[in-house]
């Protein structure tokens, strides 16, 4: 490929070469990662209006007032992304099932005899990542995409009554982004991007209990915005493959979840969730200083819910099993959807068991997420002509592990 067409593909005018390089890095639910806990994976992440353990920084800070003296919770959540693409030629393409490995750590704090409880968390609201390879029918569209964003959580909690607990926290996130495509059918050369950038945000939380059987739970995640400073080269073309000084753009929307439990005895909670994420913060993204010139990215998504249903059983001596399930309303339109995230309405489905003791845990959950395909059509095409068009297959498992000390 010479120069003259490289540049040509390149310039395809704003959208152009690049329009789908930067989607969703996960499986299905935007590029967020609700999951961050085994005991809220296990209860289809219906966790909010429970909270009663340190990932509660997550689900709703201000569970943590629930907790006394000091508590700490390492875990970590193990995932393989498996999709399957068949175009309307009968071509067909599959991800790299690689398990991809995101680590949490939570530490909560109430002081004796204080209406006060604070605490700080690690972990990855957004993020991993997906790998398709070059020999696809949309190469020119994507081809890998690595997504990580790293949030440290401080929280300050009040218990203001019995029954009432209000929380908020700052969030101090980390997000850095490594994306590739082709630039003409079966090879021939590729753009590459790398960029990094901090980001501030906050969460707020709230938890009343009405009736010691009954418990409402709401929690927000403030909006964030990355503007990523890197560099981006073209590889294996006559085109410089020195790095070159490139910035782009990507929001990372806010949430809402809004859960209700009950506990018919000591032994069953039940639990509700509604969660909401205003992905209509997501419209369009700009590469500046890019070797075609400046590149805006129409995402165009579309806010969705999730609705989320959990049931834990005591089984006594501290021993505990849970079941959940989790329905995801599909965010991406067919025109805008990327090889990288081939969103679509999502089934999930989890189970978990664990112990908590005086003064150790530990917790286990399993959960996997099934679309029965998603065709999609009129998707736009890259300026070498290639589209997303066809039949996407997801099937992704996880499995999250925990420990957590009290002293």
């Amino acid at each position: 490929m010479g120069y003259e067409t490289a540049m040509k593909i390149g310039s395809f005018g704003k959208g152009g070469a690049f329009f789908f390089l930067l989607g969703s890095v996960v499986e299905g639910v935007g590029f967020r990662l609700p999951n961050q806990d085994p005991e809220g994976i296990a209860r289809g992440n219906a966790f909010v209006a429970t909270a009663d353990n340190p990932s509660a920084l997550y689900y709703n800070p201000a569970g943590i007032t629930q907790l006394e003296g000091h508590h700490v919770s390492f875990g970590s959540y193990f995932i393989t992304t498996g999709v399957d693409f068949t175009a309307p030629d009968g071509r067909r393409a599959s991800t790299d099932p690689a398990v991809q490995a995101v680590p949490q750590i939570y530490y909560v704090y109430s002081p004796e005899s204080s209406p006060w409880s604070f605490g700080m968390g690690l972990y990855a609201p957004f993020g991993l990542g997906i790998d398709w390879g070059s020999d696809t029918p949309f190469a020119t569209k994507a081809e890998e995409a690595l997504l990580l964003y790293a949030t440290f959580n401080t929280v300050a909690a009040y218990e203001v009554n019995d029954s009432l607990s209000l929380a908020a926290g700052l969030t101090f996130n980390y997000s850095e982004v490594e994306l590739q495509q082709a630039l003409v059918p079966g090879g021939g050369g590729q753009f590459r991007y790398e960029g990094d950038d901090i980001l501030v945000g906050f969460n707020l939380g709230l938890l009343y209990r009405p009736h010691e059987k009954w418990s409402i739970g709401l929690s927000y995640r403030s909006e964030t915005e990355a503007n990523y400073k890197g560099e981006s080269r073209v590889l294996g073309t006559p085109l410089p493959e020195d790095f070159q000084a490139t910035n782009a753009s990507l929001r990372f929307p806010d949430n809402i979840d809004f859960g209700i439990s009950y506990r018919p005895t000591p032994d069953w909670n039940i639990e509700v969730n509604v969660d909401w994420t205003n992905w209509d913060r997501v419209n369009t993204s700009t590469f500046v200083g890019t070797p075609f010139g400046d590149v805006d990215l129409p995402f165009e998504y579309e806010s969705g819910f999730m609705y989320e249903l959990g049931v834990t059983r005591q089984l006594g001596k501290g021993y505990w099993v849970s079941v959940g399930y989790i329905y995801s309303e599909n965010s991406v339109p067919n025109e805008t959807l990327s090889p990288t995230n081939p969103d679509s309405d999502l089934h999930l489905g989890s189970i978990g068991f664990g112990h908590r003791g005086d003064e150790w845990g530990w917790a286990l959950a399993y959960h996997f997420a099934y679309n029965g395909g998603r065709t999609v059509t009129g998707n736009t095409p890259s300026p070498a002509g290639e589209t997303a068009n066809g039949r996407f297959e997801t099937f992704n498992q996880a499995i999250n592990a925990s420990c957590h000390f009290k002293f």
